[in-house]
């Protein structure tokens, strides 16, 4: 363990911690950066509590903060994991705070590097499913992989930016999900089809892969990209415009020009008929 957590400081921090705190905190290590609202989504039911909660938390040392400078307006608080979080985690795990794989340095690093937005943006699609589960009875998020940990399931054939499992009124819809900032052509993207066609073929399992794209115009263009692409390489596909509610009626399935499906009635659309 780092030298400056000493047994009874790190006693000390762990007895003010709840167990509400060290999931938020795993939460955060695993997703690497979420902003206060995502946080406040996926984490809490009151928004003051959470905004409160927060604020302890970084002031305890147990998350790091940062607020980019856009060019344009201002940006919400990011928050990762704070040195004193990932000592409370890797005493739990048993490990010490090297063996966990913490470095203050590196975990902040994410606010000077290219792939903060991108980040930002796939984690926004889980925190708001996140959160509409916690205000719903009828629906679950089950699952919420990171794009490292589908790299080291299906990296032979695909690095998906995140892999997600929706219930919703029972159905189940298990996705991938390729977040598009627009900073590929269209091509390049629509060409990632024979990569998840490969899997498929691998798996013997066809799960849809969701392309969320940064506006409508470019939306429309990539759908008829990938219904041209996915008629050859046989992938379920479906698209939709990035800040809509990822849960509702916003997902145009690759086969069809107009009408929009909710999240998980895609699986029934695609022939996913397993019931939660």
């Amino acid at each position: 363990m780092n030298q400056h957590y000493t047994p009874r400081v790190l006693d000390s921090l762990v007895m003010r911690l709840t167990s509400h705190d060290r999931r938020l905190l795993r939460l955060v290590w695993t997703h690497e950066v979420l902003t206060t609202h995502q946080l406040l989504q996926a984490a809490f039911d009151n928004d003051h509590t959470g905004r409160h909660r927060l604020v302890k938390l970084n002031r305890l040392g147990a998350l790091d903060r940062f607020r980019p400078r856009p060019p344009l307006g201002s940006a919400p608080w990011h928050y990762v994991l704070g040195e004193a979080g990932a000592a409370v985690l890797a005493l739990e795990d048993g490990v010490t705070l090297s063996e966990f794989g913490y470095r203050r340095g590196q975990a902040l690093s994410i606010a000077y590097g290219q792939r903060l937005a991108h980040t930002i943006g796939v984690n926004g699609v889980f925190a708001a499913l996140s959160g509409h589960a916690r205000r719903s009875d009828e629906c679950r998020l089950d699952a919420w992989w990171t794009e490292a940990r589908c790299k080291a399931m299906w990296g032979k054939h695909v690095r998906p930016d995140a892999y997600g499992r929706w219930t919703d009124n029972g159905l189940t819809l298990d996705f991938f999900l390729e977040y598009d900032t627009g900073t590929e052509t269209l091509d390049r993207v629509a060409a990632k089809l024979g990569g998840y066609a490969s899997l498929a073929a691998a798996s013997g399992i066809d799960t849809p892969v969701l392309f969320l794209t940064s506006g409508a115009r470019r939306e429309a263009n990539l759908h008829e990209r990938l219904r041209a692409r996915s008629s050859i390489v046989s992938v379920p596909v479906a698209t939709a415009v990035e800040g809509q509610e990822p849960h509702d009626a916003v997902w145009l399935p690759g086969n069809r020009k107009d009408g929009r499906l909710r999240l998980a009635e895609l699986a029934r659309h695609f022939g996913q008929q397993r019931r939660a």
